[in-house]
Parts: C-alpha cells; structure tokens; sequence
C-alpha cells in the first residue's frame, strides 16, 4: 500500500480508501460476517482509512464498524475513520416529509453524535456534507463545524458531491481549511474533470476523493448513457492496456484516476478479499500519459479538438 498525507490534515491516508457502505448486506448474521472478513481483509491489504455514511445499511454499517473496533479496541489507533451526513430519508418520524437534504446545526450534531455512538469512538477524523443542502445557511454550516471542533467531536471537515460555487461559498465562511471533495469520478462520469472541480481542489489543497471508481466498468454505472459501441470501445483499450500493464483491465482504470496531478483518492468498495487486495496493482503502474488519453479518446469515441 502507498501512503499520502491528506492536504491540510494530519492524516496519512492509504491512497486507496475503503468504502463501507456495503459492509452489511441485508443485515442478517452471514452477511455480517461477510463484511467483518472485508473490513479485516482490507486491514490486512494496508488500508487505513474507511469512509463511512449514516445511510449506510440505515446505520448498520457503522454498527458492525463498531463491533470490529470493540473486539479490537488497539484498531482504532491505526486507522482513520471518515463519516458523512446530511440526507435525510423518507422513512422517519414525520411521515409527512420528502427525503430531503439537511444542514441545519443541530441535524448535523445530532448525525455526529449518532454515528460516533454506533462506531463506538469519542471523535470522528474526518466529517463530510453528503450532499449539497439547496437551503444550506453557509455562516450556520461553519458556526457548527468550529462547535464541532472545538468540542473534539470531529477533527477535520470536508464536503461530498459538492460543486465549485458550492465549495467557494462553504470556505468563505470557515475558520479552517477544507479538506475533501468527494464526488463520483469514473470513464462514464468524467464531470470532475470538466466544471472545474478537479482544477479547485488543486488551486485549494482540497483532495478529491472518487466514490464508484469503476463505475461503467466492474459494475453498471450511476445513470448509464453509454451505447454499446461505447463499451465496445473502451473494453477494447482497457484488454489491450491490461495486457500492456499485465493486469486485470478495472485496475487500468484505478491507474488512470491516480494519473490525475490532483491526486485523487479511490474508494474501494468490494466485499471480496482478492478484490480488495488486488486494487493495490494499480498503485505500481507507471501508467503513461499516452495511455490516458487513449482511454479518454475510447470513452468519448473522438479525438480531443
């Protein structure tokens, strides 16, 4: 595993981050143990820092993150642990109200709260905005992160799904830096490179995180529009650079995304432990610049101008 420090934090994160949102399953006591084994495996592969979401398995993901750390309390000292908050679902005590995003200060304290008492920790390393609140009060936002701060609940701060204006208009108001931008960064979504957000987090310090990294690759991606002779295209660059690379060709993507000079941060989140070990391939590839635009021109089906 490669190691980098996370610009304007003390974390020194594994390049590749674990994503927990599958952890566990449909709850039930075999899926469960199933996540336990990827978490260990991960740990085992050298991750060291696994992002976590209040939604996620309706909170039983952090839960059973939680029953790890209890088994091995000594973990939680190697490892850093990232949460996010912010939408609200359907299904709660007001029957009457729309899933709906909240930035409220006492909705954000009260999601903090509720996931460091199912992770069974005293302070988070890393809270981010899920996603952006239409209604966000940006001044109320930054009053309740420097609460949440000052109160050693959260060390460092960070948003998700975030656009540049959104982002400018968070940081204006903070006290302190913010950290990440975690947005979905694929071959089928390459809007990051494209409105700027890539370009922000490297004129900021922000380091972009990619959720569904191998989106329209391993697995269908969010909202696909790719014709088959789109795939067609790209299945064929990647089988003739895995070859090249000598390597499974949903690593060639992981490579491609690590190229980019903003230093993106993958989310690795499969539950099968060859998987997840193997993601750490990408990280030795001298991946060249010819063979990203190749990827890129496969994608788009053209030249760039």
């Amino acid at each position: 595993m490669k190691f980098e420090t996370i610009k304007n934090t003390a974390i020194y994160s594994s390049r590749l981050i674990y994503g927990c949102m599958r952890i566990c399953g449909d709850n039930s006591p075999a899926d469960r143990q199933k996540g336990k084994r990827a978490i260990h495996s991960a740990i085992e592969a050298g991750y060291n820092h696994f992002d976590h979401a209040d939604i996620y398995g309706s909170g039983n993901c952090e839960s059973l993150f939680g029953d790890i750390l209890k088994e091995s309390p000594s973990l939680r000292d190697e490892i850093f642990i990232t949460s996010k908050a912010g939408i609200r679902p359907k299904i709660d005590a007001a029957a009457y109200a729309p899933t709906r995003y909240d930035f409220s200060k006492q909705y954000i304290f009260d999601s903090v709260d509720g996931s460091l008492q199912r992770l069974g920790i005293e302070q988070l390393d890393m809270f981010l905005l899920h996603r952006p609140d239409y209604l966000m009060n940006a001044q109320n936002v930054a009053d309740a992160f420097d609460i949440l701060q000052t109160s050693g609940k959260v060390k460092h701060f960070g948003v998700s799904n975030f656009r540049p204006s959104q982002v400018e208009l968070l940081r204006s108001n903070m006290s302190m830096p913010l950290a990440v931008n975690q947005v979905e960064i694929n071959i089928h979504n390459i809007n990051a490179l494209l409105d700027g957000t890539l370009d922000q987090c490297q004129q900021h310090e922000i380091t972009p995180i990619a959720w569904c990294p191998l989106g329209g690759v391993a697995y269908p991606a969010w909202g696909n529009i790719f014709t088959l002779d789109d795939d067609k295209r790209i299945e064929i660059e990647l089988d003739l650079q895995a070859k090249k690379y000598q390597c499974q060709p949903w690593i060639v993507i992981l490579a491609w995304l690590l190229k980019h000079p903003a230093d993106i941060f993958p989310i690795i989140g499969s539950t099968t432990p060859e998987r997840i070990a193997a993601s750490k391939i990408a990280l030795e590839i001298n991946y060249t610049r010819e063979d990203w635009y190749r990827l890129l021109e496969a994608r788009n089906g053209i030249s760039v101008p």
